[in-house]
């Protein structure tokens, strides 16, 4: 099976919209049912093959039967659901941004066309923003999406001036390649110097497919994994659940605490490997905004152990392109600085949450990890880019918080 560098080992299914394949449930407690105590589930990250997510199951799980206190009796699940890959490419992936949004071939196609063809005409950035908005359900007038599972606004560079949007994300990109990337001053592009500003409306349509995917690894999460996992707690209730996602993946696991029952309290530990949302996402009051938490606020509580965030300061997917996604402020100026506001889980830990220990993989991993609560882990010393994540090490911190490491 793939995926099965340990067994037993299942694969967990969802759509978009959250809902499962047939007798998942069923399956995993028939495992139980014949003596597994524990399960850890790893929820991929950026990601629309199904191929691709299952060799990375396989390379993540294969240290475990090396790592696990004798006598665990572990269960092991995949969940698979429809992501996309994110990529630095200077062209995007057409193919896959028509994946991520099913119905819109003819929007993708026509914005192919426009990035394809760069008009040195405003006309054509005018066009190019209305088809991001048609790709993403959004509306000129809209400042919420209803239907947003963490209810979350809905990004300026959605519903802002095309040509200023893409000027921004073209400045942005020019500041992150260092020195020499200075950006040309703005006002010459209103006398027909638009072509620079084609490389930002790629960013913008990476952005956009990135917001629909930030969308729908909450709503699986939320109505997908965390009802699941409710159901186990009926069917089960011995078996502990551990759960691990890497970058959207991690958001999708964190999210399934929302979809959590009353009286569920099954989830025994969750590890976010490089997660792709906010830092403050489980605090109780917003450093920038006390009268408001985060969008997870307080959820930790619904986990009987530790929720544990590893970083790494070498992961440049999360500390350029996350803040250039997730930033609602209209000023440039905030982009790749200092304002933390706009900051990942997976760039700096866990943040504004009171009592969160702060730690090196080092000494996580020489017993200083706590039994509960929220802990920051810097990985930084295993972990270089985004997607470097299969390591013993950090298969070890996994087995440790769950309470089944060696």
């Amino acid at each position: 099976m793939a995926g099965a560098t340990v067994e037993p080992y299942r694969k967990i299914t969802f759509d978009k919209d959250g809902d499962g394949a047939a007798g998942q449930r069923e399956a995993l407690a028939d495992l139980a049912s014949r003596g597994a105590t524990d399960l850890v589930v790893f929820a991929h990250g950026w990601n629309n093959s199904p191929s691709v997510a299952a060799r990375l199951f396989e390379a993540f799980f294969a240290p475990f039967p090396g790592v696990l206190r004798p006598g665990a009796r572990v269960v092991y699940a995949g969940v698979v659901w429809p992501s996309v890959m994110f990529t630095d490419e200077p062209v995007p992936d057409f193919e896959a941004v028509a994946a991520a949004h099913p119905g819109k071939e003819a929007a993708v196609e026509r914005l192919g066309v426009l990035l394809r063809a760069q008009p040195e005409d405003e006309a054509a950035f005018t066009e190019f923003g209305e088809l991001l908005r048609e790709l993403t359900g959004t509306g000129a007038a809209a400042r919420h999406l209803s239907t947003a599972p963490d209810g979350s606004d809905v990004p300026d560079f959605l519903l802002g001036d095309p040509v200023a949007v893409c000027a921004m994300f073209a400045d942005a990109l020019e500041e992150a390649a260092g020195p020499g990337g200075v950006p040309a001053p703005r006002e010459g592009a209103f006398g027909g110097g638009f072509g620079r500003y084609w490389k930002g409306a790629r960013e913008a349509l990476r952005q956009a497919t990135y917001y629909t995917m930030k969308r729908r690894a909450g709503t699986v999460g939320e109505r997908g994994l965390g009802p699941l996992i409710g159901g186990l707690a009926r069917s089960s209730p011995g078996l502990r659940i551990h759960l691990v996602g890497h970058s959207m993946g991690a958001r999708l696991v964190a999210f399934a605490l929302r979809g959590l029952p009353a009286g569920a309290d099954n989830v025994k530990s969750v590890t976010l490997l490089q997660g792709a949302f906010s830092h403050y996402a489980f605090a109780a009051s917003l450093p920038h905004e006390p009268g408001r938490g985060g969008a997870l606020r307080d959820l930790q509580r619904r986990v009987d152990g530790p929720v544990i965030a590893c970083y790494s300061r070498h992961d440049t997917a999360l500390r350029v392109i996350y803040p250039l996604a997730s930033r609602l402020a209209r000023d440039a100026a905030s982009l790749l600085g200092g304002d933390k506001r706009w900051w990942a889980v997976g760039h700096d830990g866990i943040q504004a949450v009171r009592g969160t220990v702060a730690l090196t993989l080092a000494s996580a991993l020489d017993g200083s990890l706590p039994e509960s609560g929220c802990v920051s882990v810097d990985a930084a010393q295993v972990v270089g880019e985004h997607s470097d994540i299969c390591h013993p090490e950090l298969a070890r911190l996994v087995a440790l918080g769950a309470r089944i490491g060696r």
